[in-house]
């Protein structure tokens, strides 16, 4: 079958196009890229949650999907919306790649006192974690952010431990544990989606990995009963069935986490259903200081 594969243009997008694209060829098929540029690409000086959340990484994909532009696209599965079309499924989802995150400086750690992240999330665990550290917005692509590193705009920056995997940087830091420090919802994972043609999934379906589908499912369902948006400092990961959930403050002073085997959907769903409601007054308070909009 002749594929053409829609992804966005960075570095590390092409990356993983490029890891899906050597999948489909060793199966016999003919593949393509086509390099589809986004509004999160476009607009790089404002946090996330102020232009749209992590959608819009996905919605120019989407409508070349739509509109026959592509076949398919590859995405990092953090940017995808909870709510799909159907018309638009997640075909495959790789085996995941570390969920952790990384925090990346140079010279001892005790120096670091700046750090560059425009996720509150990773805002809030550093809050956490150390209440005396300053922390400052910092978006773009990984280069971007490792060269406003070197450039000394921060001590020290934090970035998903699998895109520096992924690109192959040897970079000087330490991996921040997902135990403690909780990762967004499915954050190490490459999933792609196609058109709801069933000779295009079945080409896919070589390409799916199990295990990581039903974890990041278990994460998707609770991320979905949470709600709370990109304004919600909001930790979910899921490990051979085993889910971990967290809501925070702002600044890192207050918390509610909630953990446990899960075996359905059903109950990934009561295990955020019961978070919801246990850290309402968190989820209450990011949105009045920041706003409504999309997980970012």
């Amino acid at each position: 079958m002749h594929l053409r594969i829609g992804t966005r243009g960075s570095k590390l997008a092409l990356a993983q196009a490029e890891t899906v694209c050597r999948r489909l060829t060793n199966q016999g098929n003919e593949v393509e890229t086509a390099i589809i540029k986004t509004q999160g690409d476009r607009v790089t000086e404002v946090p996330l949650h102020e232009i749209g959340g992590q959608g819009i990484f996905v919605r120019a994909l989407d409508d070349a999907i739509l509109h026959g532009e592509i076949d398919a696209a590859v995405h990092s599965m953090k940017d995808i919306p909870a709510k799909r079309p159907p018309e638009l499924p997640i075909c495959a989802i790789l085996p995941r790649d570390s969920p952790a995150d990384f925090l990346i400086f140079e010279g001892d750690i005790g120096h670091v006192q700046t750090i560059g992240t425009s996720s509150m999330r990773r805002q809030s665990q550093l809050l956490r974690h150390d209440p005396a550290v300053t922390i400052k917005p910092l978006r773009g692509n990984l280069d971007t952010r490792i060269r406003r590193l070197v450039a000394g705009d921060f001590d020290a920056i934090v970035v998903a431990e699998a895109g520096i995997q992924r690109l192959g940087y040897q970079v000087s830091g330490v991996k921040l544990p997902p135990q403690r420090f909780i990762p967004t919802a499915n954050q190490g994972t490459v999933a792609v989606v196609c058109r709801n043609d069933p000779a295009l999934i079945e080409t896919f379906r070589p390409l799916d990995h199990p295990t990581t589908r039903n974890d990041v499912l278990m994460e998707r369902a609770a991320m979905e009963e949470i709600g709370g948006g990109c304004f919600t400092p909001l930790g979910i990961y899921c490990e051979h069935s085993y889910l971990m959930i967290e809501a925070l403050s702002l600044d890192g002073s207050r918390w509610k986490r909630l953990e446990g085997d899960v075996q359905s959907e059903p109950e990934a769903r009561d295990l955020g259903r019961r978070l919801k409601e246990q850290a309402a007054d968190l989820i209450a308070e990011a949105q009045a200081r920041v706003g409504d909009a999309t997980e970012g």
